[in-house]
């Protein structure tokens, strides 16, 4: 009653405005030699939207919410299900998802299955019970798509061995507002200040 009460009230107030859900997403993150849980990797998910408005660029896709969390000692990461309002003008768009961890590659990253991931098989991939299996469909070399076995929700980070390889690696900031990705610009520049440091590394 509480639920359909305020559902009641927030469409009178939004009259006109349209409801945006995702899902609940989780997961777990590991090595990818040593199949052992990696532990504090931040996990970044972006709700966005698209907008439709008429002229000769026609409409485009911004961000609409942005949240973060960090992977528990089991590697592993959720996110509650999101439910908000948005204008009538615009419509639910895809999630997007960031992994990273300093010394690691990051997610999504070339040369994995998953890299080839479409926008809705990752929401797919995300959303099924984590460590079962199935099939989603990622596209190949050659632009082909065929369908490959997966383990749901586990991501695999290749650790990373030289320090060509991590700061060929290293991500770049997807914004300056650092209030909308605190976790995120903490780690990148965790590993910036590595790289100074460590020139020449080899593990």
């Amino acid at each position: 009653i509480v639920f359909v009460s305020l559902w009641v009230s927030i469409s009178h107030c939004f009259g006109g405005w349209l409801s945006y859900h995702k899902p609940e997403f989780k997961g777990k993150v590991i090595d990818a030699e040593t199949k052992e849980p990696i532990e504090g990797a931040v996990v970044v998910v972006v709700y966005k939207k698209h907008s439709l408005i008429s002229g000769p660029g026609g409409g485009y896709t911004s961000v609409l919410k942005v949240k973060e969390t960090l992977t528990d000692k089991n590697g592993e990461f959720y996110f509650p299900a999101y439910t908000t309002v948005i204008q009538p003008n615009s419509r639910e768009d895809y999630a997007e998802f960031i992994i990273y961890k300093h010394g690691y590659d990051h997610f999504p990253s070339q040369g994995t299955i998953l890299s080839g991931l479409g926008l809705d098989s990752i929401q797919t991939f995300f959303s099924k019970e984590t460590g079962s299996e199935g099939e989603l469909e990622v596209m190949v070399k050659g632009g082909n798509f065929k369908m490959v076995k997966v383990a749901f929700g586990i991501v695999e980070l290749p650790p990373l061995t030289t320090w060509e390889e991590r700061n060929k690696a290293n991500m770049i900031s997807p914004t300056d507002d650092k209030k909308q990705w605190p976790l995120l610009h903490e780690m990148i520049e965790k590993e910036e200040e590595w790289l100074r440091k460590n020139k020449g590394w080899k593990r």
